[in-house]
Formats: structure tokens, C-alpha cells, sequence
């Protein structure tokens, strides 16, 4: 394992167990426009690649070409979760603990999530206010989404450090498959929404089962 100086933490099912409260939320938006819902589990692979592609795959299957119901679920879909989004959501046991430790070894943590910007940023302020993520980024109209690497490049950027000694820490494969394109080291979380077998196929070169096993896989950059 490379030395790792950063982290880059994905949101959903890596920090927050949010889980819940987007699936309601969806489920919500279907029954206002008519259509079936689905049950809470079968969302841990609805959602990680941002509302648009949430609504394609909750909509009933002869509809997921279909713009304007797309459309019409998405607006219902956004109302609801603008008044759900802290119902039942929160912190990972441990992951409060996990963050104190990078941050008194002076680790930098950065977030970035599929979830649009404005809910990213009121999600970390609400659950995660007593850390200092920096970077914080969510899905912006102006860059692509995860898996592209612009996203993390920038971050890296930010933190003004290599990729290769920043980690990119998520639950789904295109958390792993982000931290590849980027040349990040890619850590696939066991307790968020999707399987091991999952993040060990799309590029995950460690998994790890509880928080607090991440503060010892970093160490502070060198000083020039």
C-alpha cells in the first residue's frame, strides 16, 4: 500500500446511513405520480449515481425511456427529499470517532458525492458540522459526475497533493471505479450500501469493516 497523506470520503452509505430517508423519499415521488413502489432494501442499488439515474431505475420498467415521466417523478422526488432528507438519517457508529482521529494525526478529508450540491452541503453541516472537511462537493451542473475523475482531480488539487497519496473512500463500485480513473488508492467500506464482492470487482484494493480501522492506514504528509 502506497502512503496515504488524504482522504476523499464519499457521503451515502460511507459517512451518513441515509438509506432510509432517500428511499422514502422515492417511494414518495412514485406513489404521487401513480407508479409502484419499491421496498427500502431494494434501494442499496437504486441510489450512488445522483438523482437522475435514481428516477430511471425506480421508474416502472416501460417507462425508463420515458422524459417526461422521468421528469415528473424527479420534481416530486426532489420536494420530498428537500422535507425528508434528516428524518432518519445518520452518522455510521464510528465514523464520528474515525474522523477525530485523521483530524489529531492532521490528516486532510475531503467529501464527494453524487448527491446534489446544496443536499451534500446541508447534510455535512447538520451531521458532520464538528469536522472539517475541505473540500466539500456534491453533483454540480458543471462537472460530471462520479465515476469521471474530474470531480477528485480537483480535489486533489485543492489539497495539493498527488493522487496516488490520496485515498478514495466509498461504498459502491463507482466509488471504486472513481478512485482508479483518478489514480487514487481505492478503500471499499463493508458496512454502506452495497457488497464486498461488489467493491473487490470494480477496483477496491482494500476493504475495510468499521471505522475505526482508517486512521492507521494514513500519516501526515512529509514536510518539504
Amino acid at each position: 500500500m502506497p502512503p496515504l497523506h488524504a482522504a476523499i470520503f464519499d457521503l451515502d452509505g460511507t459517512l451518513l446511513d441515509t438509506l432510509d430517508d432517500l428511499a422514502d423519499s422515492a417511494n414518495e415521488a412514485l406513489a404521487a405520480a401513480g407508479f409502484p413502489t419499491h421496498p427500502v432494501e431494494a434501494y442499496r442499488t437504486f441510489v450512488g449515481d445522483g438523482m437522475h439515474v435514481l428516477v430511471q431505475r425506480i421508474l416502472p420498467a416501460h417507462l425508463q425511456n420515458d422524459p417526461a415521466a422521468a421528469t415528473a417523478v424527479l420534481d416530486l422526488y426532489k420536494v420530498a427529499y428537500a422535507r425528508r432528507w434528516n428524518l432518519k438519517s445518520q452518522p455510521y457508529q464510528g465514523i464520528d470517532d474515525a474522523l477525530r482521529a485523521l483530524a489529531a494525526a492532521h490528516i486532510p478529508i475531503a467529501i464527494l458525492s453524487n448527491k446534489a450540491h446544496h443536499f451534500t452541503l446541508q447534510c455535512v453541516a447538520h451531521h458532520l458540522i464538528s469536522h472539517h472537511f475541505h473540500p466539500v462537493l456534491g453533483q454540480r451542473d458543471s462537472v460530471p459526475r462520479k465515476p469521471d475523475p474530474a470531480a477528485a482531480l480537483e480535489i486533489a488539487a485543492a489539497l495539493n497533493l498527488p493522487p496516488a497519496s490520496i485515498a478514495f473512500i466509498g461504498d459502491t463500485r463507482t466509488d471504486m471505479e472513481t478512485a482508479t480513473a483518478a489514480g487514487m488508492f481505492p478503500i471499499g467500506v463493508t458496512w454502506g450500501f452495497r457488497p464486498a464482492s461488489e467493491l473487490e470487482a470494480f477496483g477496491a484494493r482494500l476493504l475495510v469493516s468499521h471505522p475505526a480501522e482508517l486512521p492507521s492506514l494514513f500519516s501526515p504528509c512529509p514536510t518539504p
